[in-house]
Formats: C-alpha cells, structure tokens, sequence
C-alpha cells in the first residue's frame, strides 16, 4: 500500500446470498487527510462499502487496504441513555485500559472540540439533536483512528442545526488531519464539505462520476458557487435514477 493513502480499494463487489450484487468493481484511493463525500440514491450501496471498509463486512470479490482501521460513525447518534455525555465518549478510552483521571480529562478535552464543554454531566435525553451527534463525534475521535466514515450522520436534523455541524465537523478535520469517507444523499452537503466528490449508480453501486471540488473557503451551503456545481451535481443524479426506473 501506497504511504500517502489512507484507503485503497481495487474491484470491490458485494452480494448477499444468490441476490443480484449491491456493489460492483468499485476502484479508488483516499489519500491520508483527505475529505470524500459518496453520492447517491438510497439503495446504491453506500453503506454496504462503508461496513466493508470498516471491517463489518467483508467483499465477495475484491481488495480492501487501510492504513489504520477505520472509526465508523452511524446517522443516530446511539448514544448510551443511562451514562452522560462525558461518559459516553469514555467509553472508548475505558476499553482501550485507560485510566480513570486520564480518561476523564480526556474526555472532557474532546467534549471542548465539539463545543460542549459545560454538558459533560448531562444525560443524551437532555441535549439536542445536534448536541448528541456532537457527542457521537467526540466519541469517535476518542478511538484516536487516523480515518473517519461517516454514514448520514447529519440526515435527520433541521437544516440550521446540519450547517453548524458541517462547520463543527470541517473545523475538527483541519485541526487533526483525519482522512473523513462522508455518506450522503444530499447533493448540497456533498459540495458544501467533501474535497472530491463521487457520484454511486444504483443497482449494483458502480462510480459513475466524479468532481475535485476547488471552491472559495470558508463554504456555505447557501453560496451561488455551491448551488451551481450542486445543480450539476443534481442533473446527473436525476438521470442515474431515471435510468434505473
């Protein structure tokens, strides 16, 4: 495996069972540090290949390389309802053998980055939506793995609360260098973080396309350059789909 790439996948195909395969001779590289966001209609196979890549699952044919196993974060936040916010994101360091102080101090450090410092001893029935999945987010990063998936974290919050997350999240990923594989159907979202962009068919998963995306920064969702390229986007997810009836 190549030193600069976190992820490497050659002729990666899924099928369960006898069933027409899910995912098809998919071929790529995620370069360390890198941003990708994978588009497409539900039932494209985006999270088959993210379970794949996170050692879940294994390919019926095909090769996967990671440079560092994989931390792989779901669209609900799951967090534990019976322990607080600091507690949950312990959880991690506590099966890694750490110490109680250490992992305490720890944790409270990464509730800090997703800025949530003062909810430490709040329980996930008293925070927000988007408070949990900050939660969730620090939970993942105390795994300390170099690579992030991340299937439709954002998905199910308002659209308010999913644009404070995508600065919270663009933000974390500067400041640590994690390599991020971001699932979406959301074409905006894809444009709005991903430093490239790959287009899923359906029916099996195939790449079909994909975008650099070189835009002015700090994105906003809601920016004209973000919008046009995210139109561009669109009309090629629209014909995908039409095509598979």
């Amino acid at each position: 495996m190549s030193i600069s790439y976190a992820l490497e996948v050659e002729n990666l195909s899924k099928r369960f069972g006898e069933e027409p395969f899910v995912i098809e001779g998919l071929d790529f590289q995620v370069k360390k540090g890198e941003f990708i966001c994978l588009l497409g209609a539900s039932g494209c196979g985006k999270s088959t290949l993210l379970n794949i890549l996170a050692d879940l699952d294994s390919p019926s044919v095909g090769t996967v390389r990671v440079a560092d196993r994989p931390t792989l974060m779901f669209q609900d936040a799951s967090l534990m309802p019976w322990l607080t916010a600091g507690q949950n994101v312990e959880l991690a360091l506590r099966i890694k053998g750490i110490g109680k102080e250490q992992r305490r101090n720890r944790a409270q450090e990464l509730l800090e980055l997703v800025h949530l410092g003062s909810a430490f001893d709040k329980r996930p029935h008293e925070l927000s939506g988007g408070m949990r999945q900050r939660v969730s987010i620090a939970r993942a990063l105390a795994q300390e793995k170099s690579i992030l998936l991340m299937d439709e974290p954002f998905a199910a919050l308002d659209a308010i609360t999913r644009d404070f997350l995508h600065e919270e999240l663009i933000g974390i990923w500067k400041r640590t260098g994690l390599t991020v594989v971001f699932v979406t159907h959301n074409v905006r979202e894809a444009v709005r973080l991903g430093q490239r962009v790959i287009l899923m068919s359906s029916k099996p998963g195939r790449f079909i396309k994909e975008w650099d995306i070189n835009l002015t920064e700090p994105r906003r969702i809601d920016a004209p350059e973000v919008a046009t390229l995210a139109s561009e986007i669109t009309d090629h997810l629209r014909n995908e789909i039409k095509r598979h009836g």
